[in-house]
């Protein structure tokens, strides 16, 4: 048997602080040092870590290491996740695709199931699109979105050998039909990429909200919106996006206060291109370490002068001549689609912090714009 002791052990019903872990394919014992007794057998295991936590659970995932769910070979995503285990700590994966064509998405439902068939890792599958709103569409392409169908999705549960576990849709455009299959059939009806307002939420079928406070109708004080709902809805659950760039320290905590710990799952919603990039910034940073004999040392205020020139050049890009609370539907439509522009351009730049803020400032300009209309 396997053994790992002198560790901080998260169970995930407390902290052991100084504890042991016995196991072989499955945990077999947990305890404190101070009860622990040799066994014949044991192999200890060497950890450079203190700390023992529970594997990771990632519901909302689109790729990396250089791959994605929607183009990836079985292979290929056999090895991307079994990457994610060995590095990121994942031990249960929900491949997450997003809104393309019938056809591609149908090859990646078939991808995954052949994938699933050789790594346990992968429990299922989260269809992000393309059953949203066009109004919220984030990073989603429009031109590919439809209106929330019952028989496509039981189609694509059928070709993945019912591996569908979460469908991200916009339940204001959805028909009844489409929830009742969903809950018939095990699939979490998770509100995402919506525009929905509050009573339309309380009538839906929604128990689910995807990437809290992005992509989606957000809180405010006339109106709850699909945010308010994620945080106050008796039941439902909501991701969060805990990078740094998605959602700041204090909305999470935020979130966190109002919904409870219990009601908020963490997740990536990691892309190709994100861990790809940071992976080869890894390995070119350590081999020129090993090559120099050089032992890497935090550097805060390095750190702090790099955001200092983002939030500069994001705020740069925010000057505006007007404000838009006084500006007409068509003016905001054009403000709109300029900010857009200069968000893809931050982000092919790799200036995240630019780009987030003008996603923030996005979204806020739309709730002004859909204040208008209404």
């Amino acid at each position: 048997m396997k053994l790992i002791k002198e560790k901080k052990i998260y169970t995930g019903d407390g902290v052991i602080e100084n504890g042991y872990i016995r196991f072989d394919e499955k945990i077999e014992e947990v305890g404190d040092m101070a009860g622990f007794e040799p066994k014949e057998g044991d192999l200890e295991v060497s950890c450079a870590g203190t700390m023992v936590v529970p594997g990771f659970i990632d519901i909302h995932s689109h790729g990396g290491y250089g791959k994605d769910n929607m183009d990836a070979t079985p292979d290929e995503i056999d090895e991307m996740v079994k990457q994610m285990t060995k590095k990121e700590g994942i031990t249960t994966y929900f491949c997450t695709t997003m809104t393309q064509t019938y056809e591609n998405i149908e090859k990646a439902m078939q991808n995954i199931h052949d994938a699933a068939q050789k790594n346990p890792v992968i429990k299922g599958i989260h269809v992000e699109g393309p059953f949203i709103s066009t109004v919220f569409k984030g990073a989603q392409d429009p031109s590919y979105i439809k209106k929330p169908d019952e028989k496509t999705l039981a189609k694509w549960n059928e070709i993945s050998g019912g591996l569908l576990r979460i469908v991200t849709y916009a339940p204001e455009e959805a028909d009844p039909a489409f929830e009742t299959w969903c809950k018939e059939n095990g699939v979490v009806l998770s509100a995402g990429h919506s525009n929905a307002l509050y009573g339309e939420l309380n009538a839906s079928g929604a128990t689910h909200v995807t990437h809290l406070y992005n992509a989606q109708r957000g809180l405010n004080h006339r109106e709850p919106g699909v945010t308010g709902y994620g945080m106050l809805a008796e039941g439902v659950h909501a991701e969060l996006i805990c990078d740094g760039k998605h959602i700041v320290p204090d909305m999470v905590k935020l979130a966190c206060k109002v919904r409870g710990y219990d009601g908020i799952e963490l997740i990536t919603d990691s892309m190709r291109a994100a861990l790809d990039e940071t992976q080869r910034r890894r390995e070119v940073q350590m081999a020129y370490n090993e090559e120099h004999g050089i032992t890497p040392k935090t550097i805060q205020k390095a750190v702090r002068d790099l955001i200092s020139v983002s939030r500069k050049v994001a705020a740069s890009e925010l000057q505006m001549e007007k404000d838009p609370e006084s500006m007409s539907e068509k003016e905001l439509e054009k403000l709109i689609k300029e900010l857009e522009k200069q968000m893809k351009k931050a982000a092919a730049d790799l200036n995240f912090e630019a780009a987030a803020e003008l996603r923030d400032k996005l979204i806020e300009l739309k709730k002004t714009l859909q204040e208008i209309k209404i």
